[in-house]
């Protein structure tokens, strides 16, 4: 069966139905610890998921898409942006939901980590089901899964040490336990009696004691063997992974060996993305730093089609960048392009064909099913220059626009709330302005700059007789009849009107402005 189209989450989901035959479910999965603010690089992976998902159920099939918060890892760094740093220093080496939450408003770390990111996920279109791997651990309900990696301990341990320099110690036993005396990892597992007992021993507080697998709520396996035991449990079909998984000899290399020798199932069909960059900071992101920009961060900026546009158009195994300087506003004029590209089928097929490859990055960029009618298209450049027109008011920055229809104004509405966002957070201070009010002092001129200034009061005074292209010629002409040239009459007109030598387009702008706000500031002169 041909993919859907040659698009890469396409193609994927194409490879998956092939590899792993016919099946009335495909189970894709995703998942992270949240041991700090979850960044946009996380989401690349998310989104990728949900992605070959899609185009799963676009080809008809079931799905059930998975993502798995590894909470009960160790909270093992204070991030740099956390309030009482001193505080949270009590609680390292203890699993992540043993940590209070810093901010006091969940009941513990990794929740509000979790929590942040699961109320953002349906803004995009995004809705896993969540499992959460401290429940599943702290309710004994991977109990067989442990000891069967512990009835193939040697096994586990010939395929981790083909990739290590110095091979793992004779006494070591695929566990780790948090103490529960102290609660921390720092732990030593002394014994497994061949069923389901296991001892250990804690360097923290001397404590030591004998726990039932069958009842034990502090007992995991190490990621290495944590993550092909869920693959086997969940039957997994999907998962992609970064590169540092990807790596020779990475986890998803041990994985893939551990999930068949241990417990006899399949790796899941996979393939490595790249790191997400934000432009102008260097290195990768971390959770653990602090550094990092969230989703919320870009849904400030980006509209959520928007948001998925910048993952849907670039292939998984490419590295790029979050920009939040002026290329913001060629990435709203592609994803622009694109729709109109979407909304102009062809009717050739030789032609069709090109427009299949942008039509579907259109279609899998939005949040439910691509609309029905094109929704309103307004140039970003000039919707921000008039949203600074009317100081941010969003209101009658839309009552401006001519002919925006009732189904269009929720994505337009929001197009201005992220672009209103960008100005006033990100937009390089020559790029901003604002329009001055009526009661600004007049600036001090010669008697030419004057006259000319009047002579433009007069062409605004009549504005209604004008469009675009007849008002830029009537201020071409008032330059040249009062002896300027244009750049300069230009600049003059502006620091009349915004206090800046130069601004948006001028006719454009003062016919957005209107007479009455423009003409006060004129008349001055």
């Amino acid at each position: 069966m041909a993919p859907k189209t040659s698009h890469w989450a396409d193609v994927n989901a194409d490879k998956i139905i092939r590899e792993k035959g016919d099946k009335p479910v495909y189970t894709c999965a995703s998942g992270i610890t949240p041991s700090g603010t979850v960044h946009i690089g996380n989401f690349r992976e998310i989104i990728s998921t949900e992605l070959v998902a899609r185009a799963l159920k676009d080809r008809g099939k079931e799905v059930r898409f998975i993502y798995s918060w590894d909470d009960f890892d160790v909270f093992r760094k204070v991030p740099k942006n956390m309030p009482d740093p001193q505080e949270l220093e009590k609680y390292l080496r203890k699993s992540i939901t043993e940590v209070p939450d810093p901010h006091g408003r969940e009941e513990s770390y990794a929740r509000a980590n979790e929590k942040a990111v699961e109320e953002l996920l349906p803004l995009v279109g995004i809705n896993p089901e969540y499992i959460y791997q401290a429940k599943e651990y702290g309710a004994s309900g991977y109990a067989s899964e442990i000891r069967t990696a512990l009835e193939h301990q040697e096994a586990v341990r010939a395929i981790l040490d083909e990739h290590r320099t110095s091979p793992l110690p004779d006494e070591w036993i695929p566990l780790s336990v948090f103490c529960t005396a102290c609660g921390r990892d720092t732990t030593r597992v002394d014994s497994w009696d061949g069923d389901w007992s296991v001892s250990y021993s804690c360097d923290s507080c001397g404590n030591s004691e004998t726990l039932d697998l069958r009842e034990a709520s502090t007992v995991k396996l190490p990621w290495r063997i944590d993550w092909p035991m869920r693959w086997f449990r969940e039957g997994v079909d999907f998962e992609p992974a970064g590169k540092d998984h990807h790596s020779e000899g990475g986890s998803f290399d041990t994985a893939r060996k551990i999930v068949q020798a241990v417990y006899g199932g399949e790796s899941p069909v996979t393939f490595q993305y790249d790191f997400v960059r934000i432009k102008g900071r260097g290195g990768k992101i971390s959770s653990s730093s602090g550094e990092v920009v969230s989703l919320a961060d870009v849904l400030e900026i980006y509209t959520p089609e928007v948001t998925r546009f910048l993952f849907a158009g670039t292939r998984p195994n490419t590295e790029f960048a979050i920009s939040f300087d002026l290329d913001v506003l060629k990435i709203y004029e592609d994803y622009d392009k694109c729709e109109r590209i979407f909304f102009d089928k062809p009717e050739t097929e030789k032609q069709r064909k090109k427009w299949e490859k942008q039509a579907r990055i259109y279609e899998l960029s939005q949040v439910g099913a691509a609309p029905e009618k094109i929704p309103y298209q307004i140039p970003i450049r000039h919707l921000t220059n008039l949203l600074q027109t009317y100081n941010g008011d969003i209101d009658q920055t839309i009552a401006a626009l001519p002919d925006v229809q009732e189904y269009q104004q929720e994505r337009l509405r929001k197009r201005a709330e992220c672009a209103w966002n960008w100005i006033t957070s990100y937009a390089p201070e020559d790029f901003r302005f604002s329009l001055k009010s009526a009661d600004t002092a007049p600036l001090e001129l010669s008697g030419e700059e004057k006259s000319s200034l009047k002579a433009l009061a007069e062409v605004v005074g009549n504005l209604q007789d004008y469009d675009e292209k007849t008002l830029s010629e009537a201020i071409y002409a008032v330059a040249g009849g009062h002896g300027f040239e244009a750049p300069d009459f230009f600049a003059l007109v502006y620091r009349a009107l915004i206090g800046k030598e130069k601004g948006p387009r001028l006719a454009a702008f003062i016919l957005s402005a209107g007479r009455e706000r423009i003409l006060p500031l004129l008349e001055k002169y």
